[in-house]
């Protein structure tokens, strides 16, 4: 452990040991569910895999609530800014439709709807968490670190969507949803609104939910009131439609037993109103500049988009045979459009089609998934505090990645095909006191890659901001070979284990190791292919990633008092890097990779009737092994902003008494410098990051007619170049993206 993080780890155990002394016990946090949920209810935490209360896994666990994640969305407009607002581990979002190096604990999250993988584990198209609208969003469930609990993917950690539950009551229910958005300067391209409902019928033991959203969102303005650059390549959320519908019916079986139907068509597609116009970044001549913007103007080709349709059927009984049985087949299929540049891209050129240096192309990832999950939990006859799980999940993945315009093959369709019993095993001893959790699950897979030719190889001048506009520029080392497709096959046992010991009520510490596994993008990898004589089945680049999360905690939950603080570390021996390539697409490298990391976070009720204050801080290095052409397992190079979060302070003040809620927050992003060891060359150039801090505000007021909220993002309407942008392309003046400047939203939603 480095001396600096020790220092902070004890300095956090030591806070929150003096906070808690003598505070009375609190009663256990509740989920609510639009007030179906009655105060007290135990929290059972889906993803988890387990009916077991959330303090008998040794895992960092966090639940946003029905109420705060509403509140959230107000502010930030999506889930995934609500989760990366509110947790200090996860990196600040891009506030695009990609969320690529996108971060949470330096990994990338797994994202699911209802335990649903949303991912397309062999060509990330960075959409996921861009899959359904947040009005059909019950809570969300975080679990933080690498595991397997829910299959592939979840290497930071998992991010699960629960979806609004069945109704309670019988007859009809609902709620409706209307809000505007508008620029601090009111400007007419930069209006937006939304409008959502949601129906619900209750009769004997059927039941049936039926809702739709529509928002239109304008473009966005930063700091000093000039528009935000669009990234026509990679998707937007502004200058956008995006239309959900969803429908879940649901039969009672039996007292303890449902079966249910959901179902979800989502759809976000850009305008196409705009394009972008080029920035200017800083230099050590001109430290002047000017960030990437838009002009009106007819974006090439079709605009980017992403639609996702899904399909679940479940079958599940609280007490079959005196245990939980949860069963679930599901579809999922995705069309992610990317869309075209202004000028044309040197990776898609050949020849044979036209002049190099004017054919014009886009891509689009297409994929199907088809699964099936089966887990079965009781306590042990004869041994009742003894807790087992057996379980059986597979996955069929069919992903391929398309040229459009052309009908060319970038990515040859890939099948992935996962099969992985797992089991599970939770020992309550000295009454409750002492915990002992572990089990294993064996990952089986096998990927099939047909023979394919990579695209042929076009080289033109270098990207500068001194090129005429419209200029094709970019080196492609693609170079247009054939590949000799193949079956490889990978089996892993992945294992985990913890500690935790209970001493009294509402004072928690653990300790615990686990083991997560995913794919490397393996379209990326493929697509990059060079060289002659590559055969699939025995390409070690291919192999999976799979990380060790290790991890040592202590949760107070006692009287006014909510605290936690964690460390973390973990290693992968061949990770994945997005290495940034000329053209600003993104390779693959495999290396391995180390991260370490502290969360503190402390939440309080006031003297003040109503009144909660909370801190939360996240301090996280990651290095990796630089020397690519000679790996010799030694790190020695700091993951840059592609890769790793910025360390973060956040501070929030909530009030909530009668008819009247306010929340005031702020996320201080603390600056970061990238390192090398004496002696290394980084492969790529990098900024360093300066930091910025951004203050959120909200109001709201119950009338008898339904809720008026009154959101702020960015209060004082600061200007800053958002981490990303900065970070991840250092010399490209078309990616130098502001974030948005001071935004209003205005709310009214009921519920009947």
């Amino acid at each position: 452990m480095r001396p600096i993080v020790a220092a902070r780890l004890a300095a956090g155990i030591a806070l929150v040991s003096i906070v808690s002394a003598q505070a009375p016990v609190l009663a256990q946090s509740t989920d609510r569910k639009d007030g179906d949920t009655t105060p007290g209810e135990a929290i059972v935490v889906t993803a988890a895999r387990s009916a077991l209360p959330p303090s008998a896994l040794p895992l960092t666990i966090d639940i946003i609530g029905k109420d705060t994640l509403d509140q959230q969305m107000t502010i930030g407009g999506s889930v995934t800014d609500a989760v990366a607002t509110l947790t200090p581990s996860f990196s600040p979002t891009r506030q695009k439709l990609s969320g690529a190096g996108e971060t949470l604990r330096g990994r990338s999250p797994l994202y699911a709807i209802n335990g649903i993988p949303q991912s397309t584990p062999l060509r990330d198209g960075s959409r996921d968490g861009f899959t359904i609208d947040g009005f059909f969003i019950d809570r969300v469930e975080l679990i933080f670190g690498s595991n397997a609990l829910q299959g592939i993917g979840g290497t930071g950690g998992i991010v699960n969507q629960v979806t609004v539950g069945a109704p309670q009551k019988e007859g009809l229910s609902g709620r409706v949803l209307l809000q505007g958005t508008a620029d601090n300067d009111f400007h007419g391209d930069g209006l937006g609104w939304k409008g959502g409902g949601l129906l619900q019928y209750k009769t004997g033991a059927f039941d049936a939910t039926i809702g739709a959203t529509y928002e239109n969102r304008g473009v966005y303005y930063d700091g000093q009131s000039r528009r935000v650059g669009l990234n026509l390549t990679q998707g937007e959320t502004q200058d956008s439609k995006t239309t959900n519908f969803f429908a879940r019916f649901g039969y009672e079986l039996s007292s303890s037993a449902r079966i249910d139907l959901i179902a979800s068509r989502f759809e976000m597609k850009g305008d196409g109103d705009f394009v972008a116009l080029v920035g200017r970044r800083p230099t050590a001549a001109d430290p002047t500049f000017v960030p990437t913007s838009a002009v009106r103007g007819d974006p090439p080709g079709k605009s980017a988009a992403s639609r996702t349709e899904s399909l679940a059927l479940s079958l599940t009984d609280k007490d079959l045979g005196g245990g939980n049985l949860v069963t679930q087949l599901f579809f999922n299929r995705t069309h992610d459009t990317f869309g075209g540049e202004l000028a044309p891209q040197a990776t898609f050129q050949d020849p044979v089609l036209a002049p190099v240096g004017t054919l014009f192309d886009q891509s689009e990832n297409r994929s199907r998934k088809l699964g099936a999950k089966f887990s079965y939990e009781r306590p042990v006859p004869g041994f009742e505090d003894l807790t087992a799980i057996v379980g059986f999940d597979a996955l069929f993945d069919k992903t391929e990645q398309a040229l459009i315009a052309t009908g060319r093959v970038w990515v040859p369709p890939s099948d992935f095909r996962s099969l992985a019993p797992f089991g599970q095993l939770n020992l309550k001893l000295l009454g409750g006191k002492l915990r002992l959790a572990g089990g294993a699950r064996w990952e089986n897979v096998q990927i099939k890659i047909d023979d394919f030719h990579t695209l042929p190889s076009t080289t033109f001048v270098a990207c500068s901001a001194s090129l005429p506009a419209g200029t094709p520029c970019g080196l492609s080392t693609y170079g247009g070979v054939a590949v000799t497709g193949g079956k490889p096959k990978f089996s892993d046992l992945l294992l985990n284990g913890g500690v935790i010991l209970e001493p009294w009520k509402g004072i928690r510490a653990y300790a615990s190791y686990a083991e997560g596994f995913t794919a490397p993008d393996i379209g990326r990898i493929t697509r990059s292919l060079n060289r002659t004589g590559i055969n699939l089945d025995d390409y070690l680049d291919i192999s999976p990633i799979v990380t060790n999360n290790r991890e040592i905690g202590l949760e107070v939950k006692r009287g006014p008092l909510d605290a936690s603080v964690a460390y973390f570390w973990s290693s992968s021996d061949k990770g994945q890097l997005l290495i940034a390539r000329p053209d600003r697409t993104f390779d693959v490298q495999r290396q391995r990779v180390e991260i370490q990391g502290l969360e503190i976070n402390l939440k309080a009720q006031l003297p003040i009737d109503g009144l909660r204050a909370g801190i939360g801080y996240a301090h996280i290095q990651g290095r990796y092994d630089s020397d690519s052409a000679n790996p010799d397992g030694v790190v020695d190079t700091d993951l840059d902003g592609s890769n790793i979060s910025p360390d973060r302070v956040n501070l929030n003040a909530n009030y909530a008494k009668g008819r009247i809620s306010a929340l005031v927050q702020t996320q201080f992003y603390l600056s970061r410098s990238f390192h090398a060891d004496a002696g290394k060359t980084r492969p790529d150039q990098r900024n360093n990051f300066g930091g910025y801090a951004i203050t959120d505000a909200s109001l709201r007021y119950q009338t008898d007619l339904g809720g008026l909220s009154l959101s702020v993002q960015n209060l004082f309407d600061k200007f800053y170049i958002d981490y990303s942008s900065d970070t991840r392309l250092p010399t490209d003046n078309l990616a130098f993206f502001a974030g948005r400047g001071r935004t209003f939203t205005l709310s009214w939603d009921d519920r009947f």
